[in-house]
């Protein structure tokens, strides 16, 4: 099956956020869609998938012109998606969740032995077979609800298939599981998009590169023919220096000292000091404890053993806001549901960790809360219509940027950080990048977990690798190698 997409432009509203786009894809091919957030990658493939109807343009396969006027057409002509965002109903069951509305039936009645067996065969194909079918969805782990998610996709058959960022939440294991399956799928004939912002993946897996910038296609380039800085270029439309900013900082004294910290049962044994000024990373495989010593040492997770000084003095961090009031600032995983509050506007966002700082006998002076978030707004570049602006109309990498902004307000002595470039593009992560050495510049002490071997090596001074919920070893990030980084987190030495 070949896709064509011709001329395509949609509008918001008053905003054009596709013009004149074109985009082909080919049986047996895996094309990669790349562009900065909001560039327009989402709603094309929407569009596509029949979410959205273009303004203008057609979509022809092999040749015909067709109408895809929503999901049950696109699912018809074997058009699949799976979303960045997952889908499943937390409270149905894996087997319910992969077969809604399409549920097999006997003498008209639900086949529930049919639709676990055949559940089980797809979680299978991916190497997921000890997920049970009949588990709430809600109970999955973020990695287990997205293999089910393209599980779920495969049992559509389709002819075409749309990842969007597919392997932000899958450990290595489950990376390297779901690109052999997309080469089988290749290897049948399927064409398959594939939107990430990890470039080492798309030259890794794919076979050609298509760029959005702004509404509208800039190219398109085999993988053999181009490189990095190439396709960088085309995205930003402009040099943004160096991928990973360097920085030399005079580190200062201990910051903050953490020894034999544990939670209730995921972690253990944790010894480490970070130096006013200096990025400590954490790595290690999904599960290995990484996210939570960050939700520990912030009070969201229960501590049940160890010490934790700030500055020499200990702390007793009971809640997050004792950890606020602390000086310390978290920069959450998820941006969406723990990050942000989307319903607000970037101004309430920025500002709810300080409110008593604009406060004069319990009521807020706009004034001042106004200029602090301009301030911040111009500070971080926050690319925004208004401060009144609601924080979920902001592309991903803006919205990063506010969570930031939110912290900074409290002038933090120490910022934790929990992923900070997940779901951002290129040229944002750069802006990240600077954020963090600025702040490193100025004395903040900073905890970095990332997935992202090439981030944390080349962002960090040193590196805490974990292992099943304990220390393996900390590294110096200038003479570690993602050799040594790995060999650690998977128990050797």
């Amino acid at each position: 099956m070949q896709i064509r997409m011709h001329d395509i432009s949609k509008a918001f509203g008053p905003v054009r956020v596709l013009e004149g786009v074109a985009f082909t894809l080919s049986g047996g091919e895996i094309h990669a869609l790349m562009g900065e957030n909001g560039a327009g990658k989402s709603t094309l493939m929407k569009i596509l998938c029949g979410v959205h109807q273009a303004d203008a343009g057609e979509i022809g396969i092999d040749g015909q012109k067709v109408q895809i006027r929503s999901t049950r057409d696109a699912e018809r002509l074997g058009i699949a998606i799976i979303h960045q965002e997952l889908n499943l109903i937390p409270q149905l069951t894996v087997m319910e969740n992969m077969f809604l509305g399409r549920e097999p039936r006997r003498y008209g009645v639900i086949d529930r032995a049919k639709m676990k067996r055949d559940c089980l065969e797809y979680l299978a194909l991916l190497g997921a077979g000890q997920i049970d079918p009949q588990t709430e969805a809600g109970l999955l782990s973020i990695g287990q609800q997205q293999m089910v998610e393209i599980a779920k996709a495969l049992s559509l058959n389709a002819q075409v298939l749309i990842m969007d960022e597919p392997t932000a939440a899958l450990t290595d294991r489950e990376i390297e599981l779901l690109f052999k399956i997309m080469h089988d799928l290749k290897a049948r004939g399927v064409g398959i998009v594939y939107v990430s912002h990890r470039m080492e993946e798309i030259f890794q897996i794919c076979d050609k590169i298509s760029v959005l910038r702004d509404g509208q296609f800039v190219g398109e380039r085999n993988i053999p023919e181009t490189n990095f800085d190439e396709i960088v270029a085309m995205m930003v439309g402009r040099e943004i220096g160096e991928r990973f900013p360097g920085r030399t900082v005079a580190q200062g004294a201990v910051r903050l000292r953490v020894e034999g910290l544990a939670d209730e049962g995921q972690i253990s044994g944790i010894d480490f000091a970070v130096h006013a000024g200096e990025v400590l990373g954490i790595a290690g495989l999904m599960g290995a404890g990484r996210s939570e010593i960050l939700k520990t040492l912030f009070g969201i997770n229960r501590k049940s053993a160890g010490l934790v000084e700030l500055e020499g003095i200990p702390l007793n961090i009971r809640k997050p806001q004792d950890a606020i009031s602390a000086g310390i600032g978290f920069v959450t995983e998820d941006r969406k549901s723990q990050g942000l509050v989307l319903g607000m506007s970037v101004r309430e966002n920025i500002t709810l960790t300080n409110l008593h700082g604009y406060a004069n006998s319990g009521v807020i002076n706009g004034g001042s809360e106004t200029q602090a978030v301009n301030e911040q707004i111009a500070r971080l570049k926050i690319r925004t219509r208004d401060a009144e602006l609601e924080v979920k109309s902001l592309s991903g990498g803006n919205q990063q940027k506010v969570v930031f902004a939110k912290w900074l307000e409290i002038k933090p002595k120490v910022l934790l950080l929990d992923e900070p470039t997940r779901g951002v593009d290129v040229g944002g992560k750069a802006e990240i990048y600077h954020i963090i050495n600025e702040l490193a510049a100025q004395g903040v002490a900073i905890v970095m977990v990332s997935s992202e071997l090439p981030e944390v090596l080349a962002m960090s001074d040193r590196i805490l690798v974990m292992h099943q919920g304990r220390q393996a070893g900390i590294f110096n990030a200038r003479t570690a190698t993602q050799e040594s980084i790995m060999a650690a987190a998977a128990g050797g030495q």
